[in-house]
């Protein structure tokens, strides 16, 4: 083996590499750099593999382990721990940029702060300076959704990457940019899904999706939290990432199916959300294009813009309501870290495109062939670093748009009220506390009157909340305070389109909160609200009744409906028992639980499961008829079984109630209601009414139309009003359900069946409804509540 080149004859020849010359004046100093990046550890050298290679993954442990390892080594890279996730693993962020720039992060702060509220800044001269002085802050988020495992790698090559290259390019990243990056956004999904992965290898199932929630309660819902923000990990980003960096950019990495396009960024698909203002949109097209020109030209063939993905929930873009470009990619999948051969013929269209033709917005098909986690990465990184270099080269131009939105915020637009005054709640005063929670998290300035006033002849108490307009974040507060009108979409036919996500998120609307504008500042005292929590939730006769258990049944086809109810329990703290398909078909139930809670899943899903074949032998099928005739004894023992959603049909079908849901069949064509908020009425005699305004609003996913036949007995506890029935959103053929039954209780046996036609519990955020879901899980105490006290309705 022939002898390694003394230290001196390769810092030498790194010098000649990096200068081109031995005569440069900086020529020990680039030639040390290059050595102190040989220094620093490789990924493989800690992971024990390439990241990309086949078949092979890293749990958090040993990701977030590489990471500390190479902030420890590096003058470019830095490692916090910022907070603790849902499970307590350690949530990390990364800051990488020059030595010169790590040196003064404090300042670089203090100017990003100023920046993002032009109030503060005194004169032109400062602003002119604040932008010449600051650097471009890049945000990159990653493996959210840890069956993407793709996005929990590439911040391990990405972050090696920038640490140790001495190439201009990078050079030039790193003195024009702070990259913040926070490598997972849920690492107890990334040691889930490893660990899953593992177990499948070899066997038929080998990379199956995992069949569980890989967020411990929102499932794949934890990218849709960026307004509400119910979980651990969101809080800790926007408070320890967002509020204090302000990114200008943020890249969230995600990968999508398997038989699309082979990546995809921005620009979006319409409809926009009108609160984006408008210089956002126009800088996510301007730079997602540049990104996929430059892969193109890199030679990575089928890469799509304008595609399948649009730009209207603030649940998933928290940067276009905090003056931040948000550039999401989307790389294709495979089978986890299994690769697949995927024919040309086998790729299917998407919104706005077909992988198979040449068009304007995919100039280059990719052919098909073989496609594994080493090409997902190339993407990925290719993608990202197109990114960077882009976004560097104009970096004052990006500041000078940040501060120019916030400038026009605080300006005021037009549309907005002057102010919006959120009274208190009298049926749940923790709601309008819960609203200010979320507004305060996301940065909006709140208020609360010292005295009591009065505005257009009406009265406003002591305490009411109280949001400016006129501040950096009103685009935020609109967009959670005010309805949506979403605007419709048919195609050629005149058919609705089914629209990406939920066509609304008002939550003060969900919360239960009245919401009013003010056209002008109240004369009171206004006392700034400094300080958010979410008030606790309590449910008196759960929380505190020994007596009642209940079953919350999980399929091994995840739901995250289920997840999201197990959010509420434990919030709430009741007690409740885990049912699984074996322990159901089990039966004895009444010996569990005096109530099961079907999450909503598909008749289809919840009778068979997984398909012979799709997974393990022991986690196929699903409730079978053994478990359906275990469902009907526990009724018919005294048991209240409550169906959510899409578990209604099940319900109706399989214990043969006596009600009919007469627009369970109808086509899209008839009634489309994919995500709004609609308004339900409450009757508050019955039980599960009790406690509730006889107004309120409901997240309707699909619709219900429950009507008891004569003689059942049934009672119908809410319903759909004749007018107006949707307050933020759209559906598409809403006199369906004008009037509809949206909540039953049906007799059956010595027990009790409750179909609920909309989502109580939507994504922790429905505390206006879920209410009715506490109230039916107590147990009948006598005459009044059973449904043949009241007449049918």
């Amino acid at each position: 083996m022939p002898a390694r080149p003394s230290r001196w004859i390769r810092l030498f020849v790194a010098a000649i590499v990096v200068t081109g010359s031995t005569s440069s004046d900086t020529w020990t100093a680039r030639a040390e750099a290059q050595e102190a990046a040989e220094r620093l550890p490789s990924p493989e050298s800690v992971l024990g593999f390439r990241p990309g290679a086949a078949r092979r993954l890293a749990g958090w442990g040993v990701i977030s382990g590489y990471l500390d390892s190479l902030g420890a080594a590096s003058d470019r890279v830095r490692v916090d721990t910022i907070g603790r996730s849902t499970l307590d693993r350690p949530l990390q962020l990364l800051t990488i940029t020059s030595p010169a720039n790590m040196a003064r992060l404090a300042v670089l702060k203090d100017i990003q702060a100023k920046l993002a509220d032009p109030r503060t800044i005194q004169s032109d001269q400062e602003r002119t300076e604040l932008v010449r002085d600051g650097r471009l802050v890049v945000l990159v988020t990653a493996a959210l959704h840890s069956n993407e495992v793709g996005s929990s790698l590439l911040p391990v090559r990405l972050a090696y990457t920038l640490a140790s290259s001495e190439s201009p390019e990078v050079r030039s990243i790193l003195d024009e940019t702070v990259v913040l990056i926070v490598p997972s956004l849920n690492p107890d999904g990334v040691d889930l899904v490893a660990e899953w992965y593992e177990s499948t290898l070899d066997m038929p199932w080998e990379g199956a999706e995992p069949p569980f929630l890989y967020h411990h309660y929102a499932g794949h819902d934890n990218n849709r939290d960026w307004s509400a923000f119910t979980l651990q990990e969101t809080r800790v980003v926007v408070r320890r990432v967002h509020e204090e960096w302000h990114p200008q950019i943020v890249h969230d990495v995600h990968q999508q199916r398997v038989t699309g396009s082979r990546y995809f960024v921005p620009p979006w698909l319409n409809p926009v959300e009108p609160n984006v203002d408008p210089a956002l949109i126009a800088g996510a097209n301007a730079l997602g294009t540049a990104i996929a020109w430059s892969m193109t030209l890199s030679g990575h063939p089928g890469v799509v813009v304008a595609g399948d993905f649009d730009a209207w929930s603030p649940a998933r873009a928290y940067p276009h309501y905090h003056a931040g470009v948000r550039i999401l990619s989307e790389t294709a999948s495979a089978r986890l870290a299994s690769p697949i051969e995927l024919p040309f013929e086998r790729l299917r269209p998407g919104r706005g495109y077909d992988p198979q033709q040449v068009s304007w917005n995919q100039p280059w098909p990719w052919p098909g062939g073989l496609w594994d986690l080493a090409r997902i990465l190339d993407y990925m990184e290719s993608g990202a670093m197109a990114l960077l270099r882009i976004a560097s080269r104009d970096r004052s131009a990006w500041l000078e748009s940040f501060v120019s939105i916030g400038e026009r915020a605080v300006a005021g637009r037009s549309g907005l009220p002057r102010m919006w005054a959120i009274p208190p709640v009298p049926e749940d005063p923790g709601a309008s506390d819960a609203l200010v929670d979320a507004l305060r998290t996301g940065g909006v300035e709140v208020g609360s009157a010292a005295q009591g006033f009065q505005l257009s002849g009406r009265p406003f108490p002591a305490g009411t909340f109280l949001v400016d307009s006129r501040q950096p974040y009103a685009s935020f507060a609109s967009v959670i305070l005010d309805p949506q009108p979403y605007p419709p979409t048919f195609d050629e036919r005149g058919h609705p389109v089914a629209p990406y996500d939920g066509t609304a998120h008002t939550l003060a609307l969900l919360l239960g909160v009245d919401v009013l504008h003010l056209d002008q500042v109240p004369t009171t005292e206004i006392v700034p609200v400094l300080e958010s929590a979410r008030p606790p939730l309590l449910a008196p006769g759960l929380t505190d009744d020994p007596g009642t258990l209940v079953g919350l049944y999980r399929s091994h086809v995840p739901s995250t409906d289920e997840g999201w109810t197990r959010w509420w329990m434990d919030r709430a703290s009741i007690p409740y028992v885990v049912l699984t398909d074996t322990d159901v078909r089990a039966g004895d139930l009444i010996r569990l639980c005096t109530a099961i809670i079907l999450p909503s899943a598909s008749e289809e899903t919840l009778l068979n499961g997984w398909r012979a074949g799709e997974q393990s032998p022991l986690i196929s099928g699903g409730l079978g008829a053994p478990g359906v005739a275990a469902l009907r004894e526990f009724v018919d023992q005294g048991g209240t079984l409550i169906a959510l959603n899409q578990a209604s049909g099940f319900a109706i079908r399989q214990l043969e109630l006596p009600v009919d849901d007469v627009v369970a069949d109808l086509p899209q064509e008839e009634l489309l209601a994919a995500g709004a908020i609609v308004a339900l009425d409450i009757d508050t005699t019955h039980a599960i009414g009790h406690g509730l305004p006889v107004r309120s609003a409901a997240w309707v996913d699909g619709g219900s139309d429950f009507r008891p036949r004569e003689g059942s007995g049934v009672r119908v506890v809410a319903r759909f009003p004749a007018s107006p029935i949707v307050l933020s959103g759209w559906v598409h053929g809403e006199s369906w359900l004008a009037g509809a039954g949206a909540l039953a209780e049906v007799p059956l046996g010595s027990g009790r069946v409750i179909l609920f036609g909309f989502q109580p519990q939507f994504r922790g955020q429905a505390r206006a409804t879920v209410p009715l879901l506490f109230n039916s899980l107590r147990r009948p105490v006598g005459p009044s509540d059973r449904p043949a006290a009241s007449p049918e309705l």
